[in-house]
């Protein structure tokens, strides 16, 4: 290692260390703290080369995997190996992490591949466009897309069930998956037929949920302000890429938090996960909260003991 590469950039700051996981202090101090938060350096589509979390295994064997064109992007399918149950496979649509800046169907496919061999179950992973060249709600635009391609195409590209269709998605893609689950809901839903919701069920990873919130007094980031690797000025820099204009922060469709009872009273059974040291972790909770409140009726929200943010996709 050069020396330059040995200089720490962002080491674990004195007062996190004990309350972390010790796997992932590990990690962190012989790997990640090595790292150059990309949002310190100027803006060059090239970061996105490097992954969008170090720390995951080698993606899985399945039986097949095939990429599918939408109008502005594609999506890829993983498709377990063995012969589909008699009504079709069920289906689970992926969202990557990345604040919306970075990953791709490349940088998830370990959870892809594992959901694909484990769930025994179609996975279909969205190659979302990316901020700041694609912005709010150009995401939201393909997330819709891919449930409209499935209700279209699903039986006969992929042999699923249509009965048997899953959203998830980590970070800020499991703000676009809720974000999904929310736009089938709606009385004037873009899917075909409207009513009730194709979808059965949520997975949602570490998932932004309010993008009001902030490390100031009484803001849900404060506790966690000096967590690693999403930090508040990583986390409101993803957000000026994606949602430069303030009056979209309180929109639903940005911040899932601002959905309106009733609607939310129409989405699917929900599983969420947290970590416990992460600044988005109230934000989760409260989600599943309201979900809960609301008459929604499976809610499960579980919190990782000293789990900082991306500890859900260093499976390795």
């Amino acid at each position: 290692m050069s020396a330059s590469a040995a200089t720490p950039k962002q080491p674990l700051h004195p007062s996190v260390v004990a309350k972390l996981d010790p796997e992932y202090v590990k990690f962190h101090n012989d790997v990640l703290q090595y790292i150059t938060p990309p949002h310190t350096l100027p803006w060059d589509p090239s970061l996105r080369n490097a992954p969008a979390v170090p720390g995951s295994t080698e993606p899985l064997k399945v039986g097949k995997i095939s990429d599918i064109n939408l109008s502005h992007t594609n999506m890829r399918s993983f498709t377990p190996k063995g012969d589909s149950p008699v009504s079709g496979w069920p289906l689970f649509i992926f969202f990557h992490g990345g604040g919306w800046t970075f990953g791709s169907i490349e940088s998830e496919s370990t959870f892809a591949t594992n959901m694909c061999v484990r769930a025994k179950c179609v996975v279909l992973s969205v190659n979302y466009r990316l901020a700041p060249e694609h912005k709010y709600p150009k995401a939201v635009d393909d997330a819709i897309e891919s449930l409209q391609w499935v209700i279209k195409n699903g039986e006969t590209a992929l042999n699923v069930n249509l009965s048997k269709i899953a959203v998830g998605g980590s970070s800020s893609g499991g703000n676009l998956a809720t974000i999904l689950a929310l736009k089938a809901a709606e009385p004037n839903s873009p899917f075909t037929p409207p009513l009730p919701s194709p979808l059965i069920f949520q997975l949602l990873i570490v998932p932004v949920i309010d993008n009001t919130a902030t490390d100031g007094p009484g803001g849900s980031w404060e506790e966690n302000k000096l967590s690693p690797w999403l930090s508040p000025a990583r986390m409101k820099w993803f957000k000026d890429n994606y949602l430069p204009n303030k009056e979209d922060w309180t929109k639903w469709d940005a911040s899932p938090i601002f959905a309106p009872s009733e609607l939310l009273a129409k989405t699917p059974n929900a599983w969420i996960g947290v970590g416990e040291l992460d600044i988005l972790r109230d934000e989760g909770v409260m989600y599943g909260k309201k979900l809960q409140e609301v008459g929604v009726k499976e809610v499960e929200t579980v919190v990782y003991p000293g789990g900082p943010h991306p500890i859900m996709a260093m499976d390795a």
